[in-house]
């Protein structure tokens, strides 16, 4: 069986935001002209049904709900946050080392691991270079403000696009570390 993998896949304004400044996704929309889209389409219900653990932060969390996949009692949910959390399952709170914790469920078996939410939750998988896939929506709009998915600051990692779909307008991009093949 193949090890699971850290996968970030989340939709962003083209520079870089993932929610505006009051936390909404509104916007998240395509732009009505579906001249250039791709067939198939992106789906997000078959990648959500290729993992099993959700990981986000609190405010990812607290902005979206466990509604944003379908079943969501199907998933665990690791909220991440310095602060205790009552939490309903299936979310449950998780502190300490993020990184070390997911690293250690990946070589458990199971399905692949989502990580979505902002880059308090992103950056330090990205610091350890732990994130095996980044599917990366871009959605065609420049909000000029609000939650970024990316701080500055990190080594470089080297990229290969393995897969781009266009939707409405949307782009998303599938990408794996380079020299590494899909299936690690």
């Amino acid at each position: 069986m193949a090890e699971r993998k850290i996968i970030l896949n989340l939709a962003v304004s083209l520079d870089g935001y993932i929610c505006d400044p009051e936390g909404g996704f509104a916007w998240i929309s395509g732009q009505g002209d579906r001249r250039l889209d791709t067939v198939p389409h992106y789906d997000i219900e078959a990648f959500a049904s290729q993992v099993d653990v959700i990981v986000m932060g609190r405010k990812a969390y607290e902005d979206c709900g466990l509604d944003f996949v379908a079943e969501p009692q199907t998933k665990q949910f690791w909220i991440a946050s310095s602060k205790p959390l009552a939490l309903e399952p299936p979310a449950r709170w998780i502190s300490g080392d993020l990184v070390a914790s997911v690293l250690a469920l990946k070589k458990q078996p199971g399905k692949d691991i989502w990580l979505f939410g902002g880059a308090g939750v992103t950056d330090p998988f990205i610091r350890a270079d732990a994130v095996d896939e980044y599917i990366i929506g871009i959605i065609p709009i420049l909000l000029g403000q609000g939650r970024r998915l990316f701080h500055e600051g990190f080594a470089s990692i080297a990229l290969h696009l393995e897969q781009f779909w266009i939707d409405d307008g949307v782009v998303v991009m599938r990408y794996r570390r380079r020299g590494e093949t899909l299936g690690k």
